[in-house]
């Protein structure tokens, strides 16, 4: 059985539960991919087996379970106990210490917002969480932004495969071309950043 075939065997079994675990070991566990989990959740609605709506509430209660969760990892250990435990465990979980560098370079070079773009971002959805604990960003404003990037992300794959399902070469084009908006976005995110900061600076 591969990985396709294991979520939709979750999901068969488990129903709306089933769609949420899987989306909160998505934010934990890299390897299970949201473009996999909610393309094929929203398929299963398109089917009549599921409500889309549910399937969608369910995909992001999961998320932001699991993004708190990781919150509250980076609130209560420091800098040096985390990345320890990441040497040490991270390879069971698919993590490595430059994934997590990197996560937090970005936080600290572009700030909460990166909170929302994060969230669409397949390999820092995982990660960013944690230096928005280390940094003690106030929760009500992690939540906020994390919410806003998950519901986006979570009802654009569900709409996905709930419209587009049955055409995978047509999707995987979609993907493909989704991905390089969002990089496009957060480019000029970026660039706009530091240009103000600078503008400041001088």
């Amino acid at each position: 059985m591969n990985l396709t075939e294991w979520i939709i065997s979750i999901m068969e079994q488990l129903g709306y539960f089933g769609i949420a675990l899987l989306m909160f070991l998505d934010n934990i566990f890299p390897p299970i991919p949201s473009e996999i989990i909610m393309p094929s959740a929203g398929y299963s609605a398109s089917q009549g087996q599921l409500l889309l709506t549910g399937v969608i509430i369910a995909g992001c209660i999961g998320s932001l379970i699991a993004a708190a969760i990781l919150y509250w990892v980076g609130y209560k250990f420091n800098h040096d106990s985390i990345f320890r435990f990441v040497d040490r465990y991270g390879k069971y979980l698919f993590i490595k210490p430059n994934d997590v560098k990197k996560s937090l370079d970005w936080f600290e070079h572009y700030g909460h917002r990166i909170v929302f773009f994060g969230r669409m971002i397949p390999a820092v959805r995982s990660l960013i969480s944690i230096p928005a604990g280390m940094s003690h960003m106030p929760f009500g404003k992690f939540m906020f932004y994390s919410s806003l990037g998950t519901i986006i992300w979570t009802t654009f794959l569900a709409c996905m495969g709930f419209y587009f399902g049955e055409n995978q070469e047509l999707m995987q084009a979609i993907f493909s071309s989704v991905g390089y908006v969002i990089i496009a976005i957060v480019s000029v995110f970026c660039i706009w950043f530091l240009y103000r900061k600078f503008k400041h600076e001088a």
